[in-house]
């Protein structure tokens, strides 16, 4: 095997096994997410986190919520603080109000 061959396998190889995901920017992302100020009990329910450069990173996040007015926009608001994260995809599930009764 080509020398460049072997080297671009062991550079994509992380990427490929999605092997960021003990990187500490994972649990960043859960406990803004997560975090007790967070009222309406949001759950992360799936998060991927791929190295995109140096010292940069893209997620691909799922959020359960009872909050109807969460958006994409503001979890990608509230993840703007940490300047390592360059791209977040969001999906949000809302769960369903149980009736009373």
């Amino acid at each position: 095997m080509a020398v460049w061959a072997r080297s671009l396998i062991k550079q994509t190889s992380k990427v490929l096994l999605d092997s960021e995901m003990d990187h500490p920017v994972v649990q960043e992302i859960r406990e803004a997410l997560e975090s007790p100020q967070v009222e309406d009990g949001s759950r992360v329910t799936d998060l991927h986190v791929w190295r995109v450069g140096k010292q940069s990173f893209a997620a691909a996040l799922t959020l359960v919520t009872h909050d109807t007015t969460l958006t994409a926009a503001r979890v990608r608001e509230t993840l703007a603080v940490h300047q390592e994260i360059a791209h977040v995809t969001v999906e949000i599930q809302r769960c369903r109000a149980i009736p009373q009764g």
